[in-house]
């Protein structure tokens, strides 16, 4: 690929990109790793939250699910403008805020509307991290080097959860066991929502360090809004698909993180305290195998001459997906375990190789609008609705005690489509900017 710096936002030219800034995508990888830990970690706290605030799986669904969801659809796409045209940083900063405070509220909340409105605070920041920061270490490397460091950022983004789920538990059963008095009185499920607030804040520092980088591929600075959103549909023959595939991803992905938890609880009879350790070893095995299989490929698709050859990748992850998805129904936690880190190692790879095709395959100026719009739907549809139609689907199948069997039949459902999704926007990929001037 040939160097495809044009102009700035403000139409001055920008040197090209000889070097990639490994030291600050580090950076971004960690506040990746900070939002995806304060997201997540809920879900090992979940059961006891809801023994101790008298809760049903409707209501947790809702608060791990439309609580996040509501507010990304409503401010996804002036955030998406926003990064195409002001300092990405100090947005940055700002949900790194957002999700400490909402860690703090989670701690003291006392009534389901006050946990809704806390699990929103740090679910929704958690979750906007990531376009953003995709934007950003787009600008920080070269092109063909792009599947590596956005693998960085999705390794950030899995092994945040990863740690959710490991040092939860651990954080949590040590409150439970404690002898000396807990921190401000709290119930242990709350004190631990309390430290990880307290571990938010500090990693919030780092970003201080970073400056806006220079953006790079503009093909027009300061476009209007409606021009970008036309631009945008021109690519719907692209882009739809690779939506539907991509949102498949995220619903299966967030379905699993709500509810893996709670059928280990009820099905298998373990505690947090026992699955909190090699669940999040698997998710971190997940993050670190698909984000390298992940990032590779899609530097190994974008030399194939075939057409979308960039998302080969998530086509077969999408294809493999299916099987695993019977994770919640193995005969035995050994054969769970295995299906479910195959789960989320397909999820890594697709997600990552969509991220880098949306960063190769779409102008630089369309490109926080187009993730913008990306997170519309996957809030509405694979944070909100995934959640909320396992438990709807248990519910017709008998009760709670039915939701390891929903589960396992959502997400089978939701593979198939993925995997259509992603085959369609394969076959519709247009060639990357550089080569179509």
């Amino acid at each position: 690929m040939t160097d495809t710096a044009i102009t700035d936002v403000d139409g001055a030219p920008v040197a090209p990109i000889r070097r990639t800034a490994w030291g600050a995508i580090l950076v971004l990888a960690l506040a990746v790793c900070a939002g995806a830990t304060m997201r997540t970690v809920f879900s090992p706290l979940q059961e006891a939250a809801k023994a101790s605030m008298g809760l049903t799986d409707v209501q947790i669904s809702l608060v791990q699910g439309l609580a996040m969801a509501a507010p990304m659809a409503l401010i996804a796409l002036p955030l998406g403008w926003l990064a195409d045209r002001t300092n990405r940083l100090r947005i940055l900063l700002v949900l790194s805020g957002l999700w400490t405070v909402g860690m703090a509220m989670t701690a003291f909340a006392q009534d389901f509307t006050v946990l809704f409105l806390a699990r929103m605070l740090a679910g929704t920041a958690g979750n906007f991290v990531v376009p953003v920061a995709i934007s950003v270490a787009a600008d920080l490397c070269m092109p063909e080097r792009r599947g590596r460091s956005l693998l960085l950022l999705s390794l950030g983004n899995v092994v945040g959860a990863a740690l959710a789920f490991a040092i939860g538990g651990v954080v949590l059963g040590a409150a439970v066991e404690q002898h000396t008095p807990a921190l401000f009185g709290l119930e242990p499920w709350r004190e631990t929502s309390l430290w990880f607030a307290i571990a938010s804040a500090v990693l919030t520092l780092p970003l201080l360090a970073l400056r806006e980088p220079a953006r790079h591929e503009v093909e027009q600075a300061d476009a209007p809004i409606r021009a970008i959103a036309s631009a945008l549909w021109s690519r719907r023959g692209f882009l739809v698909p690779l939506f539907i595939g991509q949102v498949g991803v995220v619903m299966a992905d967030m379905a699993a993180t709500v509810w893996a938890a709670p059928v280990l609880e009820r099905d298998y009879g373990l505690s947090p305290v026992e699955f909190g350790s090699w669940m999040g070893g698997g998710l971190l095995l997940a993050g670190i195998v698909g984000s390298i299989i992940g990032g590779f490929s899609a530097d190994w698709g974008q030399k194939l001459t075939r057409r979308g050859g960039i998302l080969t990748g998530a086509v077969i992850a999408a294809v493999l997906a299916v099987p695993a998805s019977l994770y919640p129904i193995m005969p035995s936690t050994a054969l769970f375990g295995v299906a479910f880190t195959l789960l989320m190692i397909c999820g890594t790879v697709a997600g990552l190789i969509t991220a880098t095709a949306i960063a190769v395959l779409v102008p630089n100026e369309e490109r926080g609008l187009c993730l913008g719009a990306f997170m519309i739907l996957g809030a509405l549809i694979g944070i909100g609705i995934a959640p909320l139609v396992v438990t709807l689907t248990s519910q017709a199948m008998g009760g709670e005690s039915q939701l390891a069997l929903s589960l396992a039949v959502t997400s089978v459902i939701i593979g198939v489509l993925s995997f259509g999704g992603f085959w369609l926007a394969m076959k519709n990929a247009p060639r990357p900017p550089e080569e179509a001037v």
